[in-house]
């Protein structure tokens, strides 16, 4: 027997449109989204210097260098020779806040950054030009206490008195030491 083919016509296909509208509504949306998230994402970036490695050579005038050592049990200030100044840590009684919701104790609350930015004003006082200081932070330091930490440092809020009789006193913010490098502590 021999086989019959059955030929059937089939109607040809017209080709499918490409509906892109959808496309088209997602970028309309996507497009100022991502700019917007850009400018955000751009603005809460840290710049930071990292030291060099490089030994001070003999030549240059010996300078001050600003030393904010974090340890587990307070805060340090150094010149880089010896320590200047220590503030421990706080007791949790005395820092509003220091318990977060899950009953944790925050232990960057505990820092004492009123004193250590007072104390920082003191020696930017001393010394106006100088806008570098080194944070050191031990191992185990919570990230959190390190951006406090390089926040106080960068600035602070001063009380300006008022000039005037009857005039409230003003809080202005005064850049300390902007220009950050961070390392280990010894």
């Amino acid at each position: 027997m021999a086989r019959r083919s059955h030929h059937y016509r089939r109607p040809k296909k017209e080709p499918a449109e490409l509906n892109i509208t959808t496309f088209l509504n997602l970028m309309v949306v996507l497009v100022p989204f991502l700019l917007i998230t850009a400018v955000f994402s751009r603005i809460t970036i840290l710049e930071l210097s990292l030291p060099t490695g490089e030994g001070a050579s003999d030549n240059k005038k010996q300078q001050l260098s600003v030393e904010v050592i974090v340890r587990q049990k307070g805060l340090e200030i150094g010149n880089g020779k010896q320590v200047l100044a220590r503030f421990p840590l706080l007791k949790q009684e005395e820092v509003e806040d220091s318990v977060d919701d899950e009953g944790k104790v925050d232990v960057s609350r505990l820092y004492d950054l009123k004193r250590l930015s007072e104390y920082l004003v003191k020696i930017k006082g001393k010394y106006p030009s100088k806008t570098d200081a080194i944070v050191l932070m031990e191992a185990d330091i919570e990230y959190r206490v390190l951006i406090r930490i390089m926040d106080a440092v960068r600035s602070t809020f001063v009380r300006q008195e008022a000039t005037t009789e009857g005039a409230a006193d003003v809080l202005q913010q005064v850049a300390l030491f902007p220009d950050i490098s961070i390392g280990d502590a010894p």
